[in-house]
């Protein structure tokens, strides 16, 4: 049942905070207004005043599918998007096989389409030797090109400077980056491991993948977009140095944005030594003043996009020594309410949080008819109640690690809901396994 009516609501969209009901039809805001009367033959939902945004639409997510599924896959880790308020996902292109070929990328949506519970889609992936792949890329089956400007899975590093000079030259779709520099880190991570062997101390995380690398390569990918007018986007920003590399002020009329991650306003280095390698990943957390300037940048609009980079892997695999631990953690179902703490600070305002977890990805992606509270676009929703605090324990976690960095962490939020295509798929305590998302369409 997709008909439903939402009484009592706080909306918050589109820089602006009011208190309205909200008439959803056939999986579609029908009409936004003051005072509306229930049809009869609708379901009516009472808000109670609580927070009705746009759901969060995540632009970097890894969930493992195909050839990684003992990690997470599409089904589980879409569940865990619909328990966080987040409706629409972009994932990444680094699976086994990754999707760096059309036919690869269509399978990821045909596998989505079958299990995903919020909607979804799927960058294709740059590598040395894609470059005819990339070319005849329809710009509206993905939402953009990841070009992976240092280490990852297999064969996924562009380090030919032509063919990197090429992609950005040719991409028909924005670019989306990676930006660490791999000989930086390599000679870090060797130099590590002459003093300690392979158990390198967590806490030299950050000092490896160092501010340095992140900052040679984001200047790098800059000066290519700025060298061919392309569209690009830089993800998950870690220093300060680098926010100051981005224009602040709205999104409009940019043609080099940045994003970064919700772990980048709540962790620091001081964590390492309680969590260890369950913070670890790439680029590193790094220190509080990094933080704040982060946080700093997001307010200010120098950061476009608040996003996860969800990246699961099993404890016992976070477990292993420095050299073999992976990069990544589990982030998706804590999200949102780890971003509104930024909220709770004064550190953002509400309307700034929802900017950058919905409205700017939908506008900088070309996402056709969501991200907004708008009359005729999809219902997909999240009510959030700010006054119901969240403790996060292991027991509810979603995802299929089993684990969350938040374990433990009393949120001062909680997600009373969430609507996908006006479905309920979360109702603040279980996912419906009934609903399916769509594959999000891209105006261009």
């Amino acid at each position: 049942m997709t008909d439903c009516l939402i009484v009592n609501a706080e909306l918050v969209n589109e820089g602006r905070r009011f208190h309205a009901d909200v008439r959803v039809r056939n999986g579609r805001i029908d009409n936004i207004g003051g005072d509306l009367t229930s049809l009869g033959n609708e379901r009516v939902v009472d808000a109670g005043g609580r927070w009705l945004l746009p759901g969060m639409i995540d632009d970097q997510v890894h969930f493992r599918e195909p050839g990684l599924t003992h990690k997470a896959d599409i089904e589980s880790e879409s569940r865990a998007c619909a328990a966080g308020g987040i409706t629409s996902f972009m994932e990444m292109p680094n699976t086994k096989p990754p999707a760096t070929n059309r036919e690869a990328l269509e399978a990821k949506y045909a596998r989505a389409a079958e299990v995903s519970r919020v909607n979804y889609a799927f960058y294709l992936g740059a590598t040395n030797d894609n470059l005819a792949e990339i070319r005849a890329l329809d710009p509206r089956s993905a939402p953009g090109i990841k070009v992976f400007m240092g280490a990852s899975t297999g064969n996924m590093l562009v380090d030919d400077p032509a063919v990197l000079d090429a992609i950005f030259r040719d991409a028909p779709t924005p670019i989306i980056t990676h930006c660490e520099d791999t000989p930086i880190i390599a000679a870090n991570e060797e130099a590590a491991k002459a003093r300690w062997g392979e158990d390198i101390p967590p806490e030299q995380h950050p000092l490896i993948r160092s501010r340095e690398a992140c900052m040679k390569s984001t200047q790098l990918a800059i000066g290519l977009a700025k060298k061919h007018g392309t569209r690009l986007h830089v993800l998950h920003i870690s220093t300060a140095e680098e926010c100051a590399l981005f224009a602040p002020g709205p999104l409009a009329g940019k043609r080099i944005t940045a994003e970064t991650c919700v772990h980048f306003l709540h962790f620091s280095d001081a964590d390492y030594a309680r969590l260890g390698h369950r913070i670890k990943c790439n680029p590193a957390i790094k220190t509080a003043a990094d933080r704040e300037a982060i946080t700093r940048a997001l307010a200010e609009g120098r950061i476009d996009v608040l996003a996860t980079d969800h990246a699961p892997h099993l404890a016992s695999e976070k477990a292993e020594p420095y050299v073999r631990a992976p990069s990544g953690l589990p982030l998706v179902q804590y999200a949102l309410q780890c971003a509104l703490e930024r909220v709770f600070d004064g550190a953002l305002t509400l309307e700034r949080a929802v900017e950058a977890v919905t409205h700017a990805p939908a506008t900088l992606f070309d996402v056709r008819e969501r991200g907004y509270l708008r009359e005729g676009y999809h219902a997909d929703l999240v009510l959030v109640d700010p006054r119901k605090p969240h403790t996060v324990t292991a027991d509810e976690v979603l995802s299929k690690c089993g684990w969350s960095p938040f374990e433990g962490t009393t949120f001062r939020s909680s997600i009373a809901a969430t609507f996908v295509n006006g479905q309920l798929v979360w109702n603040g305590s279980q996912v419906s396994d009934s609903v399916r998302g769509q594959r999000l369409e891209f105006a261009r």
